[in-house]
C-alpha cells in the first residue's frame, strides 16, 4: 500500500524521535526503498555499511537490507544489538551455496584461499579466509600471494570479472543474484539505441558483463561504458560532466543517484532489476523494528568468531 507524503512525514519523524531515545543508527542499503533510505543515517554499499557498522557509537543497530548484512553488522559488532525490520529479507544470492557445499569444495582443493563475496551467510563466512565486496574484490584478489589456488564464491559474474581483472586462475562457484542476471545484453543494446549519449554504468554481478569483462582488462571497453560497484556507480555519476546515464543495476540505487547528482537523468537497465527481498523493508517495519526493537540477528559465538576473521582482513585491505 502506498503511503501518502502526510503519513509518510508522520512516521518519519516517529523514527527519528525513536532513533534518540534508543540510542539507535539506521542503516540502508542502495536498494532499499526511498523513503527508507530517506530515513537511514548511513546508506550505502555492502561494505561501507560494514565499516559504519564497525565505528558507529550507537546501542542499537537497524539494519535496512538483506539478512546476510545484518549478520555480518552483528558479527563486526557482537557488544551491540543488531536488528532487521523483515527476517524475510533474504538473498538468491547468498541461497546458492551452503557452508556443507564449501566444506566439500574445499576438500577437493586442500590448501586453497578461499575467498568469499559478502552476499554469503555467516556460516559460509567461517569457512571462508577472505571476504569481498564488489567494490574491493579485484583487491582482495591481487593481495593473495601469486601462485596460490584461489576458490572464489558465489557469484560466478563477479567471479569471471575478478578473473579477467587480476589475471589470477580463479575456480568460480556457478552461483548468480537472479536480480542481476536478469540483466542481459539484449536490453542493454536496447537501452543504448534509446539513449545513444548516456554513458553506461554496469555492476559486475549483471549477466551481461561476460562480454565486456575482455575489453575492460585490455584497456579496450566499448566507448562509455563503466563496470563499477555501487558506489562506484555513484561517485562516477557526480563527479564527471556527462550528464545521461543508463545503469545496470537494482533500480533503488536510481533514487540515491538523483539525489546526489541533481540534474542529471538516470535510466534504468531494465525496469524490472527489482529485487523482491530488498523491499520487503517498509517504513511502517523500520518503526515497528525501532519501537519494540525487533527482530534480533545474532551470530553463534564460534561462528562469529571464525566469520570474523575474513571479514577483519577484508576490512585491512584499502
Amino acid at each position: 500500500m502506498l503511503l501518502t507524503e502526510q503519513v509518510q512525514s508522520t512516521i518519519g519523524e516517529g523514527i527519528q524521535e525513536l532513533k534518540r531515545a534508543r540510542n539507535a543508527v539506521i542503516l540502508a542499503h542502495n536498494y532499499q526503498v526511498p523513503e527508507v533510505q530517506d530515513a537511514a543515517d548511513f546508506v550505502g554499499d555492502s561494505l561501507g555499511l560494514s565499516r559504519e557498522a564497525a565505528r558507529t557509537d550507537a546501542r542499537l543497530i537497524v539494519f535496512c537490507g538483506v539478512h546476510f548484512m545484518a549478520e555480518t553488522a552483528s558479527i563486526i559488532c557482537p557488544e551491540k544489538k543488531v536488528v532487521i525490520p523483515d527476517l524475510e529479507a533474504g538473498c538468491s544470492l547468498a541461497a546458492t551455496i551452503t557452508a556443507e557445499q564449501l566444506r566439500t569444495w574445499k576438500a577437493a582443493h586442500p590448501g586453497a584461499v578461499v575467498v568469499s563475496y559478502v552476499n554469503t551467510t555467516a556460516e559460509v563466512k567461517a569457512e571462508s579466509d577472505y571476504c569481498c565486496t564488489s567494490s574491493n574484490a579485484v583487491q582482495v584478489v591481487n593481495a593473495i600471494p601469486c601462485g596460490r589456488e584461489i576458490l572464489f564464491l558465489p557469484d560466478m559474474f563477479l567471479g569471471h570479472y575478478v578473473k579477467r581483472m587480476t589475471g589470477r586462475d580463479l575456480h568460480i562457484w556457478m552461483g548468480e543474484c537472479h536480480v542481476h542476471a536478469g540483466i542481459r545484453p539484449a536490453e542493454i543494446q536496447e537501452k543504448r539505441r534509446a539513449h545513444p549519449e548516456a554513458e553506461m554504468l554496469i555492476h559486475p554481478e549483471c549477466g551481461c558483463t561476460t562480454s565486456l569483462m575482455y575489453y575492460q582488462a585490455s584497456g579496450d571497453l566499448p566507448g562509455k561504458t563503466y563496470i563499477y560497484s555501487t558506489e562506484g556507480m555513484i561517485r562516477h555519476a557526480r563527479e564527471v560532466p556527462a550528464r545521461d546515464f543508463i545503469v545496470a543495476t537494482e533500480t533503488g540505487i536510481l533514487h540515491r543517484m538523483e539525489k546526489e547528482a541533481p540534474g542529471k537523468k538516470f535510466y534504468p537497465a531494465k525496469e524490472s532489476a527489482v529485487c523482491q527481498y530488498m523491499k520487503r523493508i517498509t517504513l511502517e517495519k523500520l518503526l515497528r523494528s525501532l519501537e519494540e526493537e525487533i527482530y534480533e540477528v545474532k551470530v553463534q559465538e564460534e561462528i562469529a568468531r571464525r566469520a570474523r576473521s575474513a571479514i577483519d582482513r577484508m576490512l585491512e585491505i584499502r
